[in-house]
């Protein structure tokens, strides 16, 4: 009140400002409330005769305004809630209020409120400074407290909004009554101490605070100054029983604990002491006798400023001629005139700071940053320890220097709230259900993904053919994982191979060597010895399968398997066929065996070859396969199996299907014929081998969907071993045996089964 007073004395005294022309005022009371406030307006603004000051001690010299006219400006007030209120009835009219403390976002609705300006920035920017402080800090995890009036209201909803889509999240919200009790400031208190978040952000003045905070708080402030003579001003004020000097009056009781006029108190029978007037505010220690960085009340001096040089420009006192250097004093001009005036106004002060109000009727966003700290004598003193600028770019808005800041019981560490400690890197967050998003639970990265930063929500996916390492902070590349000659699975694969190679080639020099003895002639030599020559075959086609799959590998696997294979069954239908006949060629009149020769069943071998030939070179040339980097079968262990890619699958179980059909029908002959004279029962040991050989490949079908990986290239050699070493163990060895051991059985005589006694 007493720098506005100031303000409007160096105005008057200031010749170049307003020349010829002296500011006036009145002081009213709002007494913080929206009632009284309005009650303090309407003598304001009725259209009556305005005494130009109540305070006669200081304003000696000012002269009348305009008679019968309200005052054209008002300056005030400090709460948003009574500023609403008054500011929506100057609005409509045209009266400008200019407050310098009002700062609720609400005010800022030009259509609500044309008429207010203020030089104090809206929340809106220190909500954003707020935000940006906190989340610079790393507090995610925060309370707030607010008070039952429009500027916490607002304030903590644009706070809560912005700090929630910043990443952030309120723990809770407390509101302080207009009067607490005790009771309801000690359950603050504890809710305060029972919480886990250790921040709060606080929107609500300073008195309303001191019973809850403490030494370590941070606040956003207005920037000060000294100006030069308000100290001494200061000072000089006395008191008075005038009227009009009510103010001073009660505060100078107040300050020295005194009474005018004197007062028995009725508790100790002891008498105040009396007020003389002579008291030196001086010696007094107080907010009201620091003025060495003025910041509230310096808001006060540039409103009052702001609406002198709004004048200035409406009553031309930049006049040239022969009134240069005069005012239109006596110029008439609205209220709304003036306001026009004022919302172009735009000058710099002796503080070197530029005073404008932009398009919302609001100066720049500057702030002082302020920390509480105890001096030596345990007193609180606001220590600046950084700035924020809203007008400046984003991301130098802030600055503040850590180190100087003292937190709660005089730590110089930062803090920490948050409701769950940041992820490290190789998990992701998972939020809790019901819970704010801070409050989470930390789950490691899946198989294939990773995350390399604190905190992450999401793990990355790994490039194709990348795969996380141990700790799912990085991608490494997968390794390439085939049945290799040197595995030991592929060792024994081949092992197996050879050995079968081997024992058919035996066989065969042990056929070829006994080619003339009856059993070997019996059996159909010349298709004995193209049966082994396709088990070699199926043998050797199983080592395309083994070793890293090239483009001609790929090619060769399923056309060396699928006609190996239907060349050893037709081999067997053939001599399952011969044993039928040349049972039946004992029958009378049978003439089966000599229409099926030698030259029909090379026919018969080569007219069911054929069809697996011609599938198998349609499947090469129409989709051929092809090499194939998959890093799906070993998820787990990070390994890409390189193998066959099957462009047309159907073409596999065609394949597969032909020699399953082929079986089939071998299977069935040999089995009409097992009950045949032992003379021919080679039908028994094609039975026995095709049940082998079905055994096999029904077993090798769920075997080969489910195995992953190098395992399917695994079960189906397995197969082709196995069912190999079944047909060559079941049809030739019982005959080596014979040839070999039982050399005396390998007669005509044996064969016929007639032995000489």
């Amino acid at each position: 009140m007493m720098t506005m007073v100031f303000a409007v004395e160096e105005i008057n005294r200031n010749s170049s400002l307003l020349p010829g022309v002296k500011l006036g005022y009145r002081i009213m009371d709002s007494c913080d409330h929206v009632h009284t406030s309005l009650q303090a307006l309407f003598p304001l603004v009725s259209q009556s005769k305005v005494v130009t000051s109540e305070m006669r001690s200081t304003q000696s010299d000012a002269s009348t305004c305009l008679s019968g006219s309200p005052v054209p400006a008002v300056i005030g007030l400090a709460s948003s809630s009574p500023t609403r209120a008054v500011a929506q009835t100057l609005g409509s009219l045209n009266i400008p209020l200019v407050s310098y403390f009002a700062t609720c976002t609400c005010l800022s609705d030009k259509k609500m409120y044309p008429s207010f300006l203020r030089t104090v920035p809206s929340d809106l920017f220190q909500v954003r400074g707020l935000v940006q402080l906190v989340t610079f800090s790393g507090w995610l995890w925060v309370g707030t407290i607010g008070t039952m009036d429009d500027y916490s209201h607002y304030g903590i909803q644009a706070f809560s909004n912005r700090f929630r889509q910043q990443g952030g999240c309120v723990a809770f919200h407390l509101t302080i009554t207009k009067s607490p009790t005790v009771a309801e400031i000690q359950g603050m208190a504890d809710r305060l101490q029972s919480s886990t978040a250790q921040v709060v952000v606080v929107f609500a003045t300073e008195g309303q605070l001191l019973d809850l905070l403490f030494e370590g708080t941070l606040g956003f402030s207005f920037p000060g100054v000294r100006i030069p003579g308000l100290k001494e001003f200061l000072f000089n004020v006395r008191p008075s029983p005038e009227p009009g000097m009510e103010f001073i009056n009660m505060f100078w009781e107040e300050q020295f604990g005194c009474k005018f006029g004197g007062d028995k108190s009725k508790e100790n029978e002891a008498y105040t002491p009396v007020c003389t007037g002579s008291e030196d505010l001086r010696y007094t220690d107080s907010s009201y006798a620091d003025v060495s960085q003025v910041r509230i009340s310096y808001n006060v001096y540039k409103a009052v400023h702001a609406i002198a040089h709004a004048l200035h420009t409406l009553l031309n006192c930049d006049l040239s001629g022969p009134n240069k250097g005069i005012c239109e004093k006596h110029k008439s001009f609205t209220s709304q005139q003036l306001l026009h005036h004022l919302k172009t106004v735009n000058f710099t002060n002796q503080f070197d700071e530029k005073v404008y109000f932009d398009s919302s009727g609001e100066p720049v966003p500057l702030y002082d940053i302020i920390n509480w700290q105890k001096d030596s004598k345990g007193e609180i003193r606001f220590i600046k320890v950084g700035s924020y600028d809203g007008s400046a770019p984003l991301g130098q808005q802030l600055q503040i220097k850590q180190s100087t800041i003292v937190w709660t019981k005089g730590q110089s560490q930062v803090p920490v709230s948050q409701c769950s400690a940041a992820c490290p890197p190789g998990s992701r967050q998972a939020r809790r259900p019901g819970e704010p998003r801070c409050c989470f639970d930390c789950l490691p990265c899946a198989d294939g993904e990773i995350s390399n930063q604190t905190g992450s929500t999401e793990c990355t996916k790994c490039p194709d053919y990348y795969w996380s390492d141990k700790e799912k902070v990085k991608c490494v590349a997968g390794v390439e994982e085939f049945l290799s000659f040197y595995d030991t699975m592929g060792i024994i694969l081949v092992a197996l191979t050879l050995l079968g190679v081997i024992l058919t080639t035996i066989i065969t020099i042990v056929f070829h060597h006994f080619r003339s003895t009856p059993i070997v002639k019996a059996n159909n030599s010349e298709i004995s010895f193209l049966l082994l020559f396709s088990l070699k075959l199926c043998f050797l086609c199983s080592l395309v399968f083994v070793g890293q799959p090239s483009v001609w590998t790929c090619r060769l696997r399923q056309p060396a398997f699928g006609i190996s294979f239907v060349l050893c069954l037709s081999c067997l239908l053939v001599k399952t066929i011969v044993v039928l006949l040349a049972f039946r060629a004992n029958v009378p009149s049978s003439r089966g065996l000599k229409l099926f020769g030698p030259s029909q069943q090379r026919m018969l071998i080569l007219c069911t070859t054929a069809p697996q030939i011609f599938l198998c070179a349609g499947c090469i040339l129409g989709a051929h396969p092809f090499p194939f980097r998959n890093p799906t079968y070993q998820a787990s262990t990070g390994k890409i199996v390189v193998e066959c890619k099957e462009p047309w699958p159907p073409g596999f179980y065609l394949i597969l299907g032909y020699i399953g059909l082929l079986a089939f029908v071998c299977l069935l002959l040999a089995f009409l014929g097992r009950k045949l004279p032992d003379t021919f029962n080679e039908a028994k040991l094609i039975t026995f081998s095709m049940l082998i050989f079905w055994a096999v490949w029904i077993s090798f079908i769920p075997a080969h969907v489910s195995s992953p990986g190098k395992f399917t290239v695994a079960v189906e050699i397995f197969a082709i071993l196995a069912s190999s070493f079944g047909l060559l163990l079941c049809v030739f060895v019982p005959k080596c045996y014979i040839i070999l051991l039982q050399p005396e059985k390998n007669i005509k005589k044996g064969i016929t089964g007639v032995y000489p006694r």
